[in-house]
């Protein structure tokens, strides 16, 4: 009975090794999505001397909220890998340090933080081009940014609320 018990204990701590699908699957989005983003930055190249400065925040704005969303992947990705996978070895077969100071609980607040970043950034073109949308969607989009707002909030309160339970304890 003990072995078999080993042997099922072997086969879920191998099925961690599937995750690589997904992550590779990440990284080639983000190849893609740094395509379309060289796409949007050549059209702001081309166009930049005739955009009025309303415009030209705007498309600067895309290239910040493009940057936050492909740095979010990037953060899945390492931490995902490091936390649930393996560890990222160098040449020399040590581990890179800086890799692995993200765990699953900061990883939740920081995907939070770059979500509320990114909302805002939305947000702030939505409110740039007013006059497109009615008092409705205004209101709407706004009320969708602050539950955002709140959930980052009590994400953080929760993991602070978790560490001092853990200090407390003596873990």
């Amino acid at each position: 009975m003990k072995k078999l018990e080993h042997t099922i204990e072997a086969i879920i701590l191998a099925s961690r090794w599937l995750l690589v699908v997904f992550y590779l699957g990440l990284a080639a989005a983000l190849l893609l999505y740094a395509i379309s983003f060289s796409s949007k930055l050549l059209d702001f190249v081309a166009k930049l001397f005739v955009l009025r400065e309303t415009d030209t925040i705007l498309k600067m704005l895309a290239l910040i909220d493009a940057a936050l969303v492909a740095s979010l992947v990037v953060m899945v990705i390492i931490s995902g890998y490091e936390n649930f996978v393996s560890r990222f070895d160098n040449a020399d077969g040590g581990e890179i340090s800086w890799l692995g100071k993200v765990d699953a609980g900061s990883l939740k607040i920081k995907v939070a933080s770059t979500i509320v970043a990114i909302s805002s950034i939305h947000l702030l073109q939505v409110f740039l081009n007013a006059q497109q949308y009615t008092d409705s969607q205004l209101m709407w989009l706004t009320i969708i940014h602050l539950a955002f707002v709140v959930s980052a909030l009590i994400l953080a309160y929760i993991d602070r609320l978790m560490a001092s339970t853990k200090k407390s304890k003596g873990e």
